[in-house]
């Protein structure tokens, strides 16, 4: 999902927390025209809107006093900052004073304060955040410390011991216990799968009867993924070329954080397809998305489409049937399931009127990240507000001509290298699963 842009003119500490955390619902869908238009991608508002964010809700805010009648201003500017990546030397000093003032101040400051740390100074602030870690007693703060804390720069000792200290504190004995996706270690114990296990994915009858969208990443999410559709048959879809169908499509969200924690990159896993439907939100824009829920989020009937199991019933044993037999161990394919039962959801795959402007130097430009969902490219002409390009169109159309949304979307981390996915990564999979039929 994304944001919803309300007010452009002025970002307070409302409309930019609606501008970042607001959950955006979908409205009816109708038949789409082939041409449409975005008034959000015009270049003088894009201007405008930047414009907005760094005087106004960056400067503006920081400039408060920090206290706890200002703390929602200064949470609007962390908001903003992590959303078009900002820095500045004095910027950086503001930051610097929220991190040593966080433990006096609200929950709500330390989270949004954690998340920016994470996404925008990665290492740069172990120390106050290892003396909120030990001083918190809030399992939402504690988890993001930890995982502040335990970064590709901890040593195995160092990340063991904070991995005690969380199960010491914080129990996973609860129903939707935070730590337990952090505890599994699903983040750091990563390997890259083998070859029976991608194609054991591409089988024609894997989830026989089921459409599948099938998304391929990095376990990095710098790095964009390839997005692969298969009928209700058990066939690939293909282009008019003849050729597999498929797109780039990106998992990472804003502030890269673990799939498991709310506005974390998407989960890896399996996800329900629950129809298309069109936003309302000014930064996904009018091309139809695909809804997707999570395990936890509705019903294990819903999710299972089974009439076996009953509406209050949700065991892991139902999910681990749904991944082929060489996957059943490997842990990272349950983080979609234990970010649902910690309480994550409302994740979609769209398009986006994002201004890919703001991502020029990252390597996933121009598709632009959200809150978690899965993006995919869109070019829309700044002069005319016309989408001049759009994979998540082609996506949708594919998808509908596959039998529609109806079964089930899959995201799979084949590996760890700095490179987008490639078609020609998957096609030695698909070749040996077809092979093996």
């Amino acid at each position: 999902m994304f944001f919803s842009l309300i007010n452009v003119t002025v970002y307070s500490k409302k409309n930019i927390f609606t501008l970042l955390l607001i959950l955006v619902m979908g409205m009816t869908v109708q038949s789409q025209p082939a041409r449409l238009l975005s008034k959000d991608v015009l270049k003088e508002k894009r201007e405008k809107i930047y414009r907005n964010l760094v005087q106004q809700s960056i400067i503006g805010n920081l400039s408060k006093p920090l206290t706890d009648s200002t703390s929602e201003d200064w949470e609007s500017a962390f908001s903003a900052m992590e959303l078009i990546r900002y820095h500045s030397a004095w910027a950086d000093q503001q930051i610097i004073l929220a991190a040593d003032r966080a433990f006096d101040l609200p929950a709500s400051f330390q989270s949004s304060l954690l998340e920016l740390l994470y996404a925008n100074y990665p290492g740069t602030f172990t120390e106050p955040v290892q003396k909120l870690f030990q001083r918190t007693n809030n399992e939402k703060i504690a988890l993001l410390c930890a995982i502040y804390l335990v970064n590709k720069n901890t040593s195995a000792t160092e990340a063991a011991m904070i991995r005690n200290q969380a199960l010491n504190r914080f129990p996973t004995g609860n129903e939707h216990s935070l730590f337990e996706p952090f505890l599994l270690n699903l983040d750091q114990n990563y390997k890259p799968l083998t070859s029976e296990m991608i194609a054991s994915f591409l089988q024609k009858d894997y989830l026989p009867g089921q459409v599948l969208m099938i998304s391929f990443q990095r376990k990095n999410r710098d790095y964009p993924g390839v997005v692969l559709v298969r009928d209700s048959s058990g066939h690939f879809m293909k282009d008019s070329t003849g050729n597999i169908f498929h797109v780039p499509q990106l998992a990472r969200s804003i502030s890269n954080l673990p799939g498991y924690v709310r506005n974390g990159n998407t989960p890896e896993g399996i996800f329900r397809m629950d129809g298309f439907d069109v936003s309302k939100s000014s930064f996904i824009g009018p091309t139809t998305n695909i809804q997707l829920t999570m395990p936890f989020e509705f019903s294990a009937k819903h999710f299972f489409q089974s009439d076996l199991i009953t509406d209050s019933t949700w065991e892991l044993e139902a999910y681990k049937n749904l991944l082929p037999l060489p996957c059943r161990d490997h842990v990272p394919f349950y983080e979609s399931y234990y970010a649902g039962k910690a309480g994550r959801s409302e994740i979609i795959a769209h398009g986006s009127t994002v201004n890919p402007a703001w991502y020029t130097s990252t390597p996933y430009y121009p598709i632009t990240p959200g809150l978690g969902c899965l993006s995919t490219k869109e070019i829309w002409n700044e002069q005319t507000g016309e989408r001049n390009e759009s994979d998540q169109q082609l996506l949708v159309d594919v998808l509908k001509a596959a039998g529609g949304a109806k079964g089930y979307a899959i995201v799979i981390n084949l590996d760890d290298a700095r490179q987008p996915v490639t078609i020609a990564d998957i096609l030695p999979f698909l070749n040996r699963a077809h092979q093996n039929q």
